[in-house]
This record gives structure tokens, sequence and C-alpha cells, in this order.
């Protein structure tokens, strides 16, 4: 468990970690960049720098916190990475099935395997299941995402790389949208965060627009029309976030 700073959870569980490319909105990955920093720390888990690993001492975690938790569950890692055995993923689910107090947020890029395995999970109503459209050529993710028996549905449009437009978010309960961070931000506009924000409004989908990015983030801030939008699922309702 770590408390962390990103702005729609409030602490990450990684029973496993390392990841490797696939897509576009992958080039900058803040979790391969993390991992080096956190090897060269000499922290264990790390030691192999971003290879895929499964962690068995961090499964149950969970269970020793208190009191109830919103959590991004692999964080720095792909749930349904290819070289990811089933048999871990479902011992993942089985421990999100047995803490009912929390809510976890799990998102990949890899939806043809979410899509795949989705009948051999317990889909308890905790779990949040997201996929990244980071640009308009993964349209196809939405609806693989839509396949499958979670509960709660959501985009991860992160880094935002290309308008997104008619997007079909019919059974889709929440959008998070932000621009790229880091000295090697790709640009986002603010007429394709409007678009996905009206887009939402239309079909009645949480919208969270998490930051513009850029070389400084916190200068850059959060304000789209002079308005913060931090919406969340109305499921969420009895959980608090850390604002």
């Amino acid at each position: 468990m770590a408390e962390t700073k990103i702005e729609w959870t409030e602490l990450t569980w990684n029973p496993s970690t390392g990841c490797t490319k696939i897509s576009s909105g992958c080039r900058n990955c803040y979790a391969e960049k993390m991992t080096g920093r956190l090897r060269a720390m000499g922290i264990d888990k790390y030691r192999d720098g971003f290879a895929l690993r499964q962690h068995e001492s961090e499964l149950f975690r969970p269970f020793h916190w208190k009191q109830p938790k919103m959590v991004f569950a692999n964080s720095m890692s792909d749930l349904f990475h290819e070289e990811m055995p089933l048999e871990f993923i479902q011992r993942v689910f089985q421990v999100m099935n047995d803490c009912p107090q929390h809510v976890f947020q799990v998102l990949t890029k890899r939806s043809d395997i979410l899509r795949q395995y989705s009948p051999l999970l317990n889909w308890s109503p905790n779990i949040w299941m997201g996929v990244t459209v980071e640009h308009s050529s993964y349209f196809h993710r939405i609806q693989d995402l839509r396949m499958t028996g979670a509960f709660i549905k959501f985009l991860s449009l992160e880094p935002l790389l290309s308008v997104l437009p008619d997007m079909d978010l019919l059974d889709i309960d929440w959008v998070i949208v932000g621009g790229e961070s880091g000295s090697k931000a790709r640009p986002i506009q603010q007429e394709w965060v409007v678009d996905i924000r009206n887009q939402c409004k239309e079909a009645g989908v949480s919208f969270f627009f998490k930051q513009w990015g850029g070389r400084n983030k916190k200068a850059a801030g959060c304000l789209l029309e002079g308005k913060v939008h931090k919406e969340m699922p109305y499921q969420a309702a009895s959980f608090q976030l850390n604002q």
C-alpha cells in the first residue's frame, strides 16, 4: 500500500509490477520511470526493473487496512498483460472479492485479454474496471470493456493524444481525462477536452478532468473553462476521496 497523489484514488496496491509498451500512450510511461527510481533506491520489489513480476507478499495487504479505501490496483503494471498467468489474476480478484469495504480501480490497455478472461473472473460490485483510450485509434477498447462483467466501467483518456469524437459511451459510468506531464510531454488541445466533457454530459457519464499536464503540471492546473470537474460515479457516494 502507498498513498498517492493521483487525484481520483487514495492508495495504490501492486501485487504485480512491470510491463511492456503496446501503444502510443506508453511512450513516456510514468510507471517505468518510477520503477527506475525505486530500483536505484534499493527497494527489493523493483530489483528486476520493469520486468513483469508477481509479488505473493503483496496479495493479502488489503485485509490489513482498517478503513474503507479507494484503491488503484496495479498502478505499476498491467494486470492483463499477456504474460500474466490467469491463475494470478484470479487470485487478485479473489482478494478484491473478499474485501468489499474497499473499492478497487483496475486499468488496462490490453482490452482483448480483459474481454477474453472476463467470464472467468468474479466481478463483485467493488471492482471498477477501466481501459485506456489515449487516441482515436483505440476506440475498440471501449467495446471490449463494455462486454465485460464489471459493474462500474470507466475510461482513462490519459495521456490524451488526439481528438476523440463521437465516442460510444453506452454503459460507461466514468471518464477521466488528463494531459501528459514531464519534460517530453506531448501537447493537449482544449477543444479536445471540451468536446469530451460535452459528450459525457449528453450521455450522463461522470467526467473527471485531472490535469493539463505539460512540463509544469502544477502551474498548468486542472481548470477547464474556469471550472474544476472532478465527478465520480454515483456508486462512490459513500467513499471519501482525499482531495
